[in-house]
């Protein structure tokens, strides 16, 4: 799973690093179109470039690609470059966040009743059997609390909170590092900014002038890496703030499910 998505962001990187530079070179090719056939179009065939109109299958999402691949030239390789690569691996992250925790979800109450048969039918081995045919952390806890079983109750009861613990951590995993990234982004837009400003001073510095086009271009270079970054930071967020919230999802049920099955093994005992 990792490898896949170490893949998925060199691949990420490739493509967008791809999207943004392909069409800055400029094309050598040479004209083969026929001279007396560009003599007989008329003048009045030719648009003006602002009054061109918009095919139907570009649209706005063409003039978006257009401006941003723009502001990210205009911004500098050196700092946005970095920004697109926290961009692209909090994504991966995430993602891998994601297809994980949607493995991990389980449904806890189908899983309580098929626990409960199979301890009426077959005791418990064939319990721990239907946990170990059950995918998610709450039927690994709960494997864990049965593989315990003849030790106790209170036995029980701790391997299940310590397991859980280490199934919480399971699901936390990789956060630290997206939570990084959401960090990282708006302070390397920022380092650009001061990096943009020193640059516009030191034009100013040899001109000898206060020219306000040199000021002007060296402070929207300075700001377009700000904006990069902290539109990363607010991506990263959101991702991350959904991630936390399924997470504490999990955990509840998680907590619930293993109160459910202390109970339902002091009933079971008791019945023996």
């Amino acid at each position: 799973m990792k490898k896949l998505f170490a893949l998925i962001a060199v691949f990420g990187m490739l493509f967008m690093g791809a999207s943004i530079f392909a069409q800055d070179e400029p094309t050598d090719s040479p004209v083969t179109e026929d001279a007396s056939q560009v003599a007989e179009e008329p003048v009045a065939a030719v648009v003006p470039a602002a009054q061109a109109p918009v095919t139907e299958d570009g649209g706005g999402l063409a003039v978006l690609h257009t401006t941003l691949k723009t502001k990210f030239i205009e911004g500098g390789a050196g700092f946005m470059g970095t920004v697109l690569l926290t961009l692209i691996f909090g994504l991966a992250l995430a993602f891998e966040r994601i297809i994980y925790l949607n493995m991990a979800a389980t449904n806890t109450d189908k899983l309580l009743s098929s626990v409960e048969e199979a301890l009426k039918d077959g005791g418990v081995e064939a319990a721990k059997e239907v946990c170990r045919n059950t995918r998610g952390p709450v039927a690994s806890i709960f494997y864990q609390g049965l593989d315990r079983v003849n030790e106790g109750i209170d036995v029980v009861e701790k391997s299940v909170v310590s397991y859980g613990s280490v199934q919480m951590g399971l699901l936390e995993k990789n956060l630290s590092w997206i939570s990084l990234f959401i960090a990282i982004a708006p302070m390397l837009g920022f380092m650009g900014t001061v990096i943009g400003m020193i640059d516009a001073f030191d034009k100013i510095q040899q001109q000898g002038d206060i020219s306000p086009t040199i000021v002007a271009g060296g402070i929207k270079i300075a700001l377009i890496t700000t904006v990069f970054g902290l539109v990363v930071a607010i991506i990263l967020q959101i991702f991350y703030n959904y991630l936390v919230s399924q997470i504490d999802g999990i955990v509840n049920k998680m907590e619930d499910a293993s109160i459910s099955l202390v109970d339902l093994l002091v009933k079971h005992n008791l019945k023996k």
